[in-house]
């Protein structure tokens, strides 16, 4: 019975020192996931303002916006971003984003061939997963969050863009996770290139009513305009991944404390249930060696 009390002590010291990883790793989550959401805070004001600038000038053009980043061709070639992190103990976090990956793959891409079908990964979970599953990848930006900023990110915009208006690719398509707060992440996928022009018509419908005077032209102030959005909108996306990823984990590493508070009672009930057959078995010893000893 020493045997089982000394493996059930061996297992307390072993849950107790995950424990302890588990709210430190949830303390410093918790600061990165400050700062990241402060980061979504400040961009979050300006990125709205420019896609309402944007939505007054294309509901004020008279015809199709003739714009090379917006128009519309057949689908032949397709670049998926696939946006997850560098590490893992965050929850369902990047297995999500996988598996939204996966159902376009198998339903709204299965039409092309594999070979038609670029992914570009960004953070190496998402890198890891279909390394071995599909054939196109780039990693040229796998690596990006090792050093998040805006310059970083308006490289990739720039060759997303680049890429699409040489016809590398037909259509752009993001998928990555929404910040809604800590315990709440939205996997969506949304359409990057070429740009939606009824999405945009729809929004800030009663802004577009107004009568502005441009300088210069429209078409000119859309030319400037859309690459500098376009990487707002990238920036934003990653700020958003980035801080939910911190979200899922601070949620997981909680939960992990509490999983480990409840082993732990198990293991001390188990522990004294266990000390208490020992000194019922030595004290029944005791007493039958006794009774021997008389008899």
């Amino acid at each position: 019975m020493s045997g089982k009390l000394k493996a059930i002590k061996t297992r307390i010291k072993a849950v107790k020192e995950t424990q302890q990883i588990t709210k430190a790793m949830k303390m410093v989550s918790a600061a990165k996931l400050r700062r990241a959401q402060d980061a979504i805070v400040q961009i979050r004001p300006y990125s709205n303002k420019l896609n309402e600038i944007l939505a007054n000038v294309v509901g004020s053009l008279e015809g199709d916006v003739q714009l090379n980043l917006a128009k519309d061709r057949d689908v032949n070639n397709v670049l998926v971003v696939l946006v997850t992190s560098d590490r893992g103990l965050c929850g369902s976090f990047n297995s999500s984003l996988i598996k939204k990956v996966r159902a376009l793959l198998e339903n709204k891409y299965s039409y092309l061939d594999s070979s038609n079908v670029t992914l570009l990964c960004v953070g190496k979970k998402g890198y890891e997963y279909f390394s071995k599953r599909h054939d196109h990848i780039n990693t040229e930006f796998l690596n990006l969050f090792s050093d998040l900023n805006f310059s970083n990110t308006a490289d990739l915009a720039n060759y997303i863009m680049s890429s699409y208006e040489d016809g590398t690719y037909d259509f752009v398509e993001l998928v990555y996770a929404q910040f809604k707060n800590a315990a709440v992440q939205i996997i969506d996928n949304e359409q990057y290139l070429p740009i939606d022009k009824t999405a945009l018509s729809a929004d800030e419908g009663s802004e577009q009513n107004l009568d502005f005077l441009f300088e210069p032209s429209k078409e000119e102030i859309l030319e400037e305009l859309i690459p500098k959005i376009l990487k707002i909108y990238l920036h934003r996306a990653f700020l958003d991944n980035n801080a939910s990823e911190h979200g899922a984990r601070m949620t997981a590493m909680d939960k992990a404390s509490e999983n480990c508070d409840e082993l732990l009672g198990d293991l001390r009930i188990s522990f004294n249930r266990a000390r208490q057959e020992a000194i019922t078995k030595e004290l029944s010893e005791i007493v039958g060696g006794a009774a021997a000893l008389e008899g």
